[in-house]
Formats: structure tokens, C-alpha cells, sequence
């Protein structure tokens, strides 16, 4: 008896694989119309059907450049390979997927076994003490060892990004506090972003954090207003700047002309603009441009709340870190001590020795009893084992009024009326 199962050959009743690699760590990250190519062409490439760049343009109403664009950006990333047909043609060439679960585990196992090595300038960079500050600063806000070669990429951070270890550090702090994500490729984006900004303090990267944070959150209402639940293309954030910076539209003006797709099978931000364009030149309702309603300065306002009651939390939370080190001197160096070992596990890492996985096992062991510990120590002087903790004043959104949803917290809404009122 023999067995074989029906081929189905139309491609779209078929299924196209994503591996969760790609999922958790590049889709997070990447451009939401590069991620359209990726897997729009992923499809293809599981049946071995052609499709060049400009029939992907098309099927995903994109312009060719953005398409090239997205190729280079995942090549970048590691992730695909571009093999030229001719020599010197840069625009014709086929795109092979790379396995990321090899990318990822396989050929880093082979590089260990034949003798890989960290490059010199990088175990340099290990013993400065601005840089094992940093790691232990990094350690502390994530609330845990690194993972694997996360010493070694920070490091390159430095060297490849021209970052500088305060930036790196409060690139985690975000990271961690407002958007709870803590893995280093996400945080990598975001400081290769602040550099490519032109940020260098941190003054300037909270000067920026605001004012992109504002303008995150017209996205986000305006998106809603049509009935969508996911965050903005480039191109339509494009769009709706031009809407509040060059035609000076306020939100409210905005959700008016949302109002007009009722009845529209498929709304979308061409036909609004379409609708403010003519607002604005005064060809149909009359011009809402430049009115002053204050909802932005708001809006900043409320940011502004939001940032003091951090520092005020972080102030109260260094006070009682400071009052159990007086209590229990100990304390003090069970940190420091588990900060150290972490800092030995990472250069167990990056030596690549062959017993390094069981020198790892048994400093982790040691943190552990040093957690015990401390765990024991707190709970004997009548200190709650979060005493030292950071506490907020809204546990929703920790304090920053984004919930891990992206969505506004309901205490946003409150300090935004309260200032409301008051104007």
C-alpha cells in the first residue's frame, strides 16, 4: 500500500513559514513596509516561483526604491544574501533567505569549536572602568546577567555607532522602563536612531524622546479614528506631519476630516489628506490651519508631570537604597559582589574557553545563594524585599502614561484634563 498526500498548487491556499527568530528579534525593530517586503517575497521563495522587485512594488503599493531600500536594510541585518547576476549590476540580483535558527545557534557552536576569538580592541575596551561601570549599570536596570555575546555587541556599539557608555546606559533605561523590552537588539536600534539623529547628551535624546512622543500619539489617534490597531507606515507619518507642521491643522481638526470616511469601504490617509488639502486652500470647508487649541502644549505638559514623578520616585527609591546600606552594610556588598560576578560570566563568554559553561553554572549558583542572602537579610530587619525597588505612582504605565500596549494609560487622560481645566 502506498500513501502520498494532494499537492495543492494554488499558492494561496498553501503556508508560508515565519520562524519566531525573525518574529522576536528583527520584526520588532524593523520598518513596517520592509517587513511587508520580507515576507511578501518569503512566500515566493517557499515554491520557487520568480518575482523581481518591481511586480513586489506593485502587489504592495510601494515604490520601487522602497522595495531596493528594504533588500539592503535585511542584508544588513544579517539575515538574507543577495547573489548579482552580472558583476557591477547592483539593481539585478536573486535573494537567498538565510536559516536564522543556524545564523543564530549553529554557526556560532562551529565558531566556538574552532577557536574564535574577540578582537583585541574589544577586550581592551572590557577593562576600562567606565565600561564595567556601564555593564553594571546595564545589569542593574535589567535585573539580569547578559545573555550570550551582549558584552561584546555593546562594545561595538562604541566603536562602530560612536555611541558613548551614558548613551548606552539610558538607551536601556528607556527601553526597559517605557517600552519593557530589555533584549539588546531592540536596544541597539534605538541607539544606532539617537546617533543618527545627531544626539550626543542626554538632554538632547529627552528633548527628542518628547517631541517624537507627542507626535506618536496623533499616529495613534488618528490610526484609531480609521479603525486601525496597528502603529503608522513611514510614509503615512510623512503625510500626517505635513498636516500638523505645514498646514497647522490641530488633532481635533483632523478627527473631523476622519469623520468624513463613514460610509467609505476603505478609509485610509491618502483620502484624508485629500479632504485637509482642500480645507486648508479653502476649496470646500472653510481652513482650520493655525488655530490655537493648546492641545499640544498640553500634551507636553502632561509628558513634563510624567517626568518629574519619575525623578521623584527614583529620588525616593535611591533614599531607601541608602537607608538599608546604613542598616545593613551587607547589602551594599552582596550587590556589588553579584555585580562583579556578572561581569566575570560576561568575559567567560567572550574567552570562548572550553570549561567556560561550567565556570558559568557555578558563579550563577554563587548568585543565587548571594540573592538568598540578601533575600534573608532584608526580611530579618523587617525591610520588604522590593523595599529598594522603584515605586510608581501609577503601576499601569509605570510612569510614563504608555501602557506595554502602546495605548494611552487612563491616567493620562485624567492629568491631560486636570491641565485642561486649568487653562
Amino acid at each position: 500500500m502506498n500513501f502520498k498526500r494532494e499537492i495543492i498548487k494554488d499558492v494561496y491556499l498553501r503556508d508560508t513559514n515565519v520562524e519566531n527568530i525573525f518574529i522576536n528579534e528583527y520584526l520588532t525593530q524593523a520598518p513596517g513596509d520592509y517587513v511587508k517586503v520580507y515576507l511578501f517575497a518569503l512566500m515566493y521563495a517557499d515554491f520557487d516561483m520568480h518575482m523581481n522587485n518591481e511586480t513586489i512594488a506593485k502587489h504592495l503599493s510601494m515604490e520601487d526604491e522602497d522595495v531596493l531600500k528594504a533588500w539592503s536594510y535585511w542584508e544588513k541585518m544579517g539575515i538574507i544574501r543577495k547573489h548579482y547576476e552580472k558583476p557591477g549590476d547592483k539593481f539585478r540580483y536573486k535573494v537567498e533567505f538565510l536559516n536564522l535558527k543556524e545564523l543564530a545557534y549553529g554557526k556560532k557552536q562551529k565558531s566556538k569549536k574552532a577557536g574564535a576569538s574577540v578582537p583585541d580592541r574589544l577586550k581592551e575596551l572590557m577593562d576600562d572602568d567606565t565600561i564595567k561601570d556601564m555593564y553594571s549599570e546595564i545589569e542593574r536596570i535589567t535585573g539580569r546577567l547578559f545573555d550570550g555575546r551582549e558584552p561584546a555587541e555593546i562594545l561595538s556599539w562604541i566603536t562602530d555607532y560612536n555611541a558613548n557608555p551614558e548613551m548606552i546606559v539610558y538607551a536601556y533605561s528607556y527601553c526597559v522602563k517605557k517600552k519593557n523590552h530589555s533584549n539588546h537588539k531592540y536596544v541597539a536600534a534605538i541607539v544606532k536612531e539617537w546617533v543618527n539623529q545627531g544626539l550626543k547628551s542626554i538632554d538632547q535624546i529627552e528633548d527628542y524622546l518628547e517631541e517624537t512622543d507627542n507626535r506618536h500619539y496623533l499616529y495613534k489617534r488618528v490610526l484609531r479614528a480609521l479603525g486601525f490597531l496597528r502603529n503608522a507606515t513611514e510614509e503615512e507619518k510623512r503625510i500626517m506631519d505635513t498636516w500638523f507642521d505645514q498646514m497647522g491643522f490641530p488633532i481635533d481638526r483632523v478627527l473631523d476630516a476622519c469623520k468624513k470616511t463613514t460610509g467609505i469601504s476603505n478609509p485610509n490617509i491618502n483620502y484624508i489628506n485629500s479632504v485637509l488639502k482642500a480645507w486648508n486652500t479653502g476649496n470646500g470647508e472653510r481652513s482650520a490651519a493655525a488655530p490655537e487649541d493648546g492641545k499640544a502644549g498640553s500634551i507636553a505638559s502632561v509628558m513634563k508631570q510624567y517626568e518629574e514623578v519619575r525623578a521623584k520616585n527614583e529620588a525616593a527609591a535611591e533614599d531607601r537604597r541608602t537607608e538599608v546600606y546604613r542598616r545593613i552594610p551587607r547589602i551594599r556588598e552582596i550587590e556589588e559582589e553579584t555585580r562583579n560576578i556578572g561581569l566575570q560570566i560576561s568575559r567567560v563568554m567572550l574567552s570562548g574557553m572550553g570549561d567556560g559553561k561550567t565556570k558559568i553554572r557555578a558563579m550563577k549558583e554563587k548568585v543565587d545563594h548571594l540573592n538568598e542572602e540578601k533575600a534573608f537579610l532584608m526580611t530579618e530587619n523587617n525591610f520588604k524585599i522590593d523595599y529598594m525597588d522603584m515605586m510608581y505612582d501609577c503601576p499601569l504605565c509605570r510612569d510614563t502614561g504608555i501602557q506595554d500596549s502602546g495605548d494611552r494609560c487612563v491616567c493620562f487622560a485624567e492629568k491631560l484634563g486636570s491641565i485642561q481645566k486649568m487653562d
